[in-house]
């Protein structure tokens, strides 16, 4: 029997925009090529997914007996984007294409192998895979590529996954700029200080379900926090205030901003006992930013939530 490993998270890239029979498909919402790299020609992204910090799993050795030789774990901005080419190119021309955009780059390859030489299915389970549909990965039939890049700035590794299903080409490429987590936590006194000075300040520390207003576990340090801020003022009344990127239409992020304002002042409310009579809420999108939109960073200082004094 044949074994898939999937992903969830799948996209068609190309290295130029020659027109296809899945010319007529789309991107998914809110997702883009990776800067510098592009897509092989007619694919369309069918999985992305971007963290501030994350882990990415990668192999730089291939598997021996049966076992990882060179497995590492890397911390620091990650980025996961996955395309399917349709019917037509091989899954050595595809990878070779993405491999060729690395070396431009200025990534050193680390290692580059195909299905037998890697260490078959042990191996591929070992990988980062996004899910199906936006990945499908053939543990019987695939090719792998892992690079590194040093600079100044630190280091850059990549790893490149390339497999088919039902003839069509499915890659994803992960990226891994390695780095410290910012600290994005700020606590009832420093939230006390920026009220009083400016009438607002910034929250980093309140996460979300990528597209949508669910706020993540992590989050709760933050909530609490905050809920802190207003027990210890009980006169104080602020506006919770959603900002977005500039990923997606005008409208969706309007309704995404506020509905994710209104999903911070349900938690304050509920979890903290405070009253909702105290919590304004409003989203603006991305009419306020405070980083460029055209740089992974400048769109991360922008998604943000905001406490406002009335």
């Amino acid at each position: 029997m044949r074994c898939l490993l999937v992903v969830s998270f799948a996209c068609l890239l190309s290295f130029s925009s020659s027109p296809t029979a899945f010319a007529q498909q789309r991107d998914v919402a809110g997702s883009r090529d990776y800067p510098g790299i592009g897509r092989f020609a007619g694919s369309v992204i069918t999985g992305y997914q971007a963290k501030d910090f994350d882990a990415m799993r990668l192999q730089a050795a291939p598997f021996k007996d049966g076992k990882a030789s060179d497995a590492r774990r890397l911390e620091g901005r990650v980025t996961r984007i996955a395309w399917k080419t349709g019917v037509g190119p091989s899954i050595l021309e595809v990878s070779r294409n993405f491999e060729q955009q690395l070396t431009k780059a200025g990534f050193e390859t680390l290692l580059a192998c195909d299905t037998d030489q890697c260490g078959g299915i042990p191996f591929i389970e070992s990988v980062d895979v996004l899910p199906i549909p936006a990945m499908w990965a053939d543990g019987f039939n695939f090719r792998y590529v892992a690079a590194k890049k040093s600079s100044a700035a630190g280091e850059t590794y990549a790893a490149i996954l390339t497999s088919m299903n039902n003839d069509e080409v499915y890659v994803q490429l992960v990226m891994s700029v390695v780095g410290a987590m910012e600290n994005k936590m700020v606590d009832a006194a420093a939230m006390a200080k920026g009220l009083g000075e400016k009438g607002h300040i910034a929250i980093y520390g309140i996460h979300f379900d990528t597209d949508k207003a669910t706020i993540k576990p992590e989050s709760a340090p933050t909530l609490a926090e905050m809920a802190k801020l207003l027990t210890g003022q009980p006169d104080l009344k602020v506006f919770i205030v959603g900002h977005t990127d500039s990923q997606g239409s005008y409208e969706h992020n309007m309704t995404l901003s506020r509905l994710r304002a209104e999903a911070v002042a349900s938690a304050l409310a509920t979890s903290h006992k405070i009253a909702r009579s105290r919590l304004y809420t409003a989203g603006i999108g991305y009419l306020a930013p405070v980083g460029s939109n055209a740089t992974d960073d400048g769109r991360a200082l922008n998604r943000r939530v905001e406490l406002v004094v009335p």
